[in-house]
């Protein structure tokens, strides 16, 4: 909703301070079908020279992103301490054969089926799984089990602003592009110079509406698009942290309640729950 808020200030702030000033918006209306097809075709062009084909895919996601914002609410950060409580709870009070059938197949564990939004996140998920599977191989030194799920963490956090990172080069790219637009419109007026001077004075103008649409695309939209993006993959990864601070907080031998503590003090301040909310929660959680 904010981002749409910020799109229509943008026009209205840009277009309605140009035409109190007394501008014309014929000029521009009349040159931008042509305009945004040189610049916006070369944009489109260049981000599919630019970038894999797992990127292309992934920004049309990442578009939605932008104005849903991050996919975890306040409900999801209390749901995956739950979980984490009842994997680590499993484990020390029933021992690791009665913890394997939940995370050998997850889709079919009465655990996780309680939480299908967490269970929706295939890295969130695959990350517990492979951390408890090493847990019950007597791989129990914390300090490498953290640095293993901090490279995984690093790994999907890259791969995750892919999208933004391309739509930066696009806004990097769109005010050149905008003056390659400008100078072609100057080479068509320069071709017409034996018109008389109003004829000339809209063939410039047309030309500069590429220079304008070149910086406003790049500035107003793409700019500021790719800035969001990254933002909500930062506010995503936040879950995967708290997942990583609960596993090896519980590796350091302390209680699962404990480990879960540490988890909830890394939660974001708008979305962590009390402690009597998650004391509450994991009290009433069915192992």
């Amino acid at each position: 909703m904010i981002p749409i808020i910020g799109i229509v200030v943008l026009f209205v702030m840009v277009f309605g301070g140009y035409i109190i000033a007394g501008g014309k918006m014929a000029p521009i209306l009349k040159s931008l079908p042509y305009e945004m097809m040189m610049i916006g075709g070369a944009g489109a062009a260049a981000f599919l020279i630019s970038n894999s084909m797992p990127t292309i895919k992934a920004t049309g996601g990442a578009m939605g992103k932008i104005f849903s914002g991050s996919k975890w609410k306040k409900q999801d950060f209390l749901d995956v301490l739950v979980l984490l409580f009842m994997l680590t709870k499993t484990m020390k009070t029933k021992g690791i054969i009665a913890l394997e059938s939940h995370i050998e197949k997850p889709e079919e564990s009465s655990i996780f089926s309680q939480f299908p939004r967490i269970v929706d996140d295939h890295f969130a998920i695959d990350m517990i799984c492979d951390t408890l599977r090493m847990m019950t191989m007597n791989m129990d030194d914390p300090h490498q089990i953290e640095s293993h799920i901090e490279k995984q963490i690093e790994k999907h956090h890259h791969e995750a602003l892919g999208p933004s990172h391309a739509l930066q080069s696009l806004a990097d790219a769109f005010p050149a592009l905008g003056i390659v637009a400008a100078v072609l419109g100057v080479i068509k007026t320069m071709a017409a110079i034996d018109q008389p001077p109003p004829v000339l004075g809209a063939m410039i103008g047309g030309a500069l509406v590429g220079t304008f649409l070149g910086v406003f695309l790049s500035y107003g939209l793409a700019g500021p698009f790719s800035a969001k993006a990254a933002v909500v993959v930062d506010e995503e990864g936040t879950m995967y942290h708290i997942i990583k601070d609960v596993l090896v907080s519980y590796l350091h031998g302390n209680a699962v309640q404990v480990a879960v503590e540490m988890g909830r003090g890394a939660i974001p301040s708008h979305m962590q729950p009390t402690f009597a909310e998650v004391e509450n929660a994991t009290n009433e959680a069915k192992l």
